[in-house]
Protein backbone atom coordinates (compact mmCIF):
# COMPACT_ATOMS: atom_id res chain seq x y z
CA UNK A 1 0.00 0.00 0.00
CA UNK A 2 1.15 3.54 -0.79
CA UNK A 3 2.63 5.70 1.96
CA UNK A 4 1.71 9.32 1.40
CA UNK A 5 4.51 11.88 1.66
CA UNK A 6 5.32 15.49 0.79
CA UNK A 7 8.54 16.75 -0.81
CA UNK A 8 9.39 20.31 -1.83
CA UNK A 9 12.01 20.84 -4.54
CA UNK A 10 13.91 23.95 -3.46
CA UNK A 11 15.26 24.43 -6.98
CA UNK A 12 11.73 24.98 -8.30
CA UNK A 13 10.00 26.86 -5.47
CA UNK A 14 9.48 30.54 -6.41
CA UNK A 15 7.91 31.60 -3.08
CA UNK A 16 4.57 32.44 -4.70
CA UNK A 17 2.61 31.10 -1.70
CA UNK A 18 0.10 29.49 -4.04
CA UNK A 19 0.20 26.33 -1.91
CA UNK A 20 -0.63 28.35 1.22
CA UNK A 21 -3.61 30.02 -0.46
CA UNK A 22 -4.87 26.75 -1.96
CA UNK A 23 -4.79 25.06 1.45
CA UNK A 24 -6.69 27.85 3.20
CA UNK A 25 -9.33 28.10 0.46
CA UNK A 26 -9.86 24.36 0.03
CA UNK A 27 -10.17 23.57 3.74
CA UNK A 28 -11.57 26.88 5.03
CA UNK A 29 -8.79 27.00 7.63
CA UNK A 30 -9.61 29.17 10.69
CA UNK A 31 -8.24 32.70 10.86
CA UNK A 32 -4.79 32.80 12.46
CA UNK A 33 -3.97 29.18 11.51
CA UNK A 34 -1.63 28.27 8.64
CA UNK A 35 -1.47 24.57 7.90
CA UNK A 36 1.17 25.28 5.27
CA UNK A 37 3.72 28.08 4.95
CA UNK A 38 6.69 28.96 2.75
CA UNK A 39 10.04 29.34 4.50
CA UNK A 40 12.98 31.14 2.86
CA UNK A 41 16.52 30.26 3.91
CA UNK A 42 19.34 32.78 3.49
CA UNK A 43 16.80 35.43 2.58
CA UNK A 44 18.43 38.24 0.56
CA UNK A 45 21.76 36.45 0.10
CA UNK A 46 22.47 36.41 -3.63
CA UNK A 47 23.05 32.89 -4.92
CA UNK A 48 22.26 31.23 -1.59
CA UNK A 49 18.53 31.94 -1.20
CA UNK A 50 16.26 28.89 -1.17
CA UNK A 51 12.54 28.59 -0.46
CA UNK A 52 10.62 25.51 0.63
CA UNK A 53 6.98 24.85 1.40
CA UNK A 54 6.54 23.37 4.89
CA UNK A 55 3.62 21.62 6.58
CA UNK A 56 3.06 18.40 8.51
CA UNK A 57 5.38 15.82 6.95
CA UNK A 58 3.31 12.86 8.21
CA UNK A 59 6.37 11.27 9.78
CA UNK A 60 6.75 7.50 9.94
CA UNK A 61 7.81 7.91 13.59
CA UNK A 62 5.90 11.09 14.44
CA UNK A 63 7.09 12.85 17.63
CA UNK A 64 3.68 14.49 18.08
CA UNK A 65 2.14 11.05 18.55
CA UNK A 66 4.75 10.14 21.15
CA UNK A 67 4.14 13.16 23.41
CA UNK A 68 0.35 13.56 23.19
CA UNK A 69 -1.02 12.82 26.70
CA UNK A 70 -4.50 11.91 25.42
CA UNK A 71 -3.45 9.89 22.34
CA UNK A 72 -5.48 12.02 19.94
CA UNK A 73 -3.14 11.21 17.03
CA UNK A 74 -3.52 8.20 14.78
CA UNK A 75 -2.08 6.99 11.47
CA UNK A 76 -4.18 5.91 8.48
CA UNK A 77 -3.34 2.86 6.34
CA UNK A 78 -1.87 5.34 3.80
CA UNK A 79 0.60 6.63 6.38
CA UNK A 80 -1.18 9.97 6.94
CA UNK A 81 -0.93 11.28 10.51
CA UNK A 82 -4.29 12.64 11.67
CA UNK A 83 -5.77 13.71 15.00
CA UNK A 84 -9.10 13.66 16.77
CA UNK A 85 -10.14 17.18 17.80
CA UNK A 86 -12.73 15.79 20.21
CA UNK A 87 -9.87 14.31 22.26
CA UNK A 88 -7.44 17.25 21.98
CA UNK A 89 -7.05 19.29 25.19
CA UNK A 90 -4.91 22.06 23.68
CA UNK A 91 -1.87 21.35 25.87
CA UNK A 92 0.61 22.27 23.11
CA UNK A 93 3.00 19.35 23.67
CA UNK A 94 2.74 18.39 19.99
CA UNK A 95 3.69 21.91 18.94
CA UNK A 96 6.92 21.80 20.96
CA UNK A 97 7.77 18.26 19.79
CA UNK A 98 7.23 18.84 16.06
CA UNK A 99 10.44 19.91 14.22
CA UNK A 100 8.34 21.46 11.43
CA UNK A 101 6.04 23.59 13.58
CA UNK A 102 3.06 21.87 11.98
CA UNK A 103 0.56 21.90 14.89
CA UNK A 104 -1.26 25.23 15.06
CA UNK A 105 -3.62 26.67 17.68
CA UNK A 106 -6.37 29.26 17.08
CA UNK A 107 -5.64 31.01 20.39
CA UNK A 108 -2.59 32.07 22.39
CA UNK A 109 -2.46 31.89 26.15
CA UNK A 110 -1.83 29.80 29.21
CA UNK A 111 -2.38 26.05 29.50
CA UNK A 112 -5.85 25.09 28.35
CA UNK A 113 -6.57 28.33 26.49
CA UNK A 114 -5.05 27.52 23.10
CA UNK A 115 -8.12 25.86 21.67
CA UNK A 116 -8.22 22.67 19.61
CA UNK A 117 -5.06 21.93 17.67
CA UNK A 118 -5.21 22.17 13.88
CA UNK A 119 -2.73 20.89 11.31
CA UNK A 120 -2.30 19.63 7.76
CA UNK A 121 -4.41 16.53 7.12
CA UNK A 122 -2.94 15.73 3.67
CA UNK A 123 -6.48 16.64 2.55
CA UNK A 124 -7.56 13.39 4.17
CA UNK A 125 -10.21 14.60 6.62
CA UNK A 126 -10.53 13.13 10.08
CA UNK A 127 -12.21 10.37 12.12
CA UNK A 128 -15.73 11.35 11.07
CA UNK A 129 -17.46 9.74 8.09
CA UNK A 130 -15.69 10.46 4.79
CA UNK A 131 -16.92 13.57 2.98
CA UNK A 132 -19.46 14.34 5.70
CA UNK A 133 -20.40 17.85 6.82
CA UNK A 134 -19.01 17.16 10.31
CA UNK A 135 -15.67 16.07 8.85
CA UNK A 136 -15.38 19.15 6.65
CA UNK A 137 -16.28 21.52 9.49
CA UNK A 138 -13.51 20.16 11.74
CA UNK A 139 -10.78 19.09 9.32
CA UNK A 140 -11.53 20.42 5.85
CA UNK A 141 -12.10 18.66 2.58
CA UNK A 142 -11.28 14.96 2.20
CA UNK A 143 -9.76 14.98 -1.27
CA UNK A 144 -8.12 11.58 -0.84
CA UNK A 145 -11.57 10.01 -0.46
CA UNK A 146 -12.41 11.65 -3.81
CA UNK A 147 -9.36 10.08 -5.45
CA UNK A 148 -7.48 13.40 -5.59
CA UNK A 149 -4.15 14.63 -4.25
CA UNK A 150 -3.76 17.48 -1.72
CA UNK A 151 -4.80 20.87 -3.08
CA UNK A 152 -1.45 22.48 -2.23
CA UNK A 153 0.49 20.05 -4.44
CA UNK A 154 -2.02 20.22 -7.29
CA UNK A 155 -1.96 24.04 -7.30
CA UNK A 156 1.84 24.40 -7.28
CA UNK A 157 2.59 26.25 -10.53
CA UNK A 158 6.19 25.02 -10.83
CA UNK A 159 5.52 21.52 -9.44
CA UNK A 160 8.04 22.20 -6.70
CA UNK A 161 5.69 20.74 -4.10
CA UNK A 162 5.02 17.06 -4.65
CA UNK A 163 2.45 15.08 -2.67
CA UNK A 164 1.42 11.45 -3.04
CA UNK A 165 2.94 7.97 -2.94
CA UNK A 166 6.40 8.33 -1.36
CA UNK A 167 8.00 5.87 -3.80
CA UNK A 168 6.66 7.75 -6.82
CA UNK A 169 7.77 11.11 -5.40
CA UNK A 170 11.27 9.76 -4.70
CA UNK A 171 11.56 8.54 -8.30
CA UNK A 172 10.44 11.93 -9.66
CA UNK A 173 12.93 13.85 -7.52
CA UNK A 174 15.78 11.42 -8.29
CA UNK A 175 15.13 11.85 -12.02
CA UNK A 176 15.14 15.65 -11.68
CA UNK A 177 18.44 15.66 -9.81
CA UNK A 178 20.16 13.35 -12.29
CA UNK A 179 18.83 15.37 -15.23
CA UNK A 180 19.92 18.79 -14.01
CA UNK A 181 23.06 17.59 -12.26
CA UNK A 182 22.87 20.23 -9.56
CA UNK A 183 20.71 21.52 -6.78
CA UNK A 184 20.71 18.29 -4.80
CA UNK A 185 23.13 19.72 -2.25
CA UNK A 186 20.21 21.28 -0.39
CA UNK A 187 19.12 17.78 0.61
CA UNK A 188 22.63 16.40 1.19
CA UNK A 189 22.49 13.98 -1.75
CA UNK A 190 26.24 13.48 -1.99
CA UNK A 191 26.47 12.87 1.74
CA UNK A 192 23.70 10.30 1.63
CA UNK A 193 25.09 8.29 -1.28
CA UNK A 194 28.81 8.89 -0.83
CA UNK A 195 31.32 9.88 -3.53
CA UNK A 196 31.55 7.66 -6.58
CA UNK A 197 28.18 5.97 -6.11
CA UNK A 198 25.20 6.22 -8.49
CA UNK A 199 23.28 9.41 -7.85
CA UNK A 200 26.11 11.12 -6.01
CA UNK A 201 27.58 14.36 -7.24
CA UNK A 202 31.12 14.16 -8.62
CA UNK A 203 33.80 15.65 -6.35
CA UNK A 204 34.62 19.28 -7.04
CA UNK A 205 37.66 19.79 -9.23
CA UNK A 206 40.74 21.24 -7.52
CA UNK A 207 41.45 24.87 -8.44
CA UNK A 208 44.21 25.39 -10.97
CA UNK A 209 47.49 26.63 -9.55
CA UNK A 210 49.05 29.81 -10.88
CA UNK A 211 52.57 29.36 -12.19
Amino acid sequence: MARMKFLCDAERCIECNGCVTACKNENEVPWGVNRRRVVTINDGVVGAEKSISVACMHCSDAPCMAVCPVDCFYRTPDGVVLHDKDLCIGCGYCFYACPFGAPQFPQAGAFGLRGKMDKCTFCSGGPEADRSEAEFKKYGRNRLAEGKLPACAEMCSTKALLGGDGDVIADIYRERVLRRGKGSEVWGWGTAYGPGRPGAQPPAAAPARKS
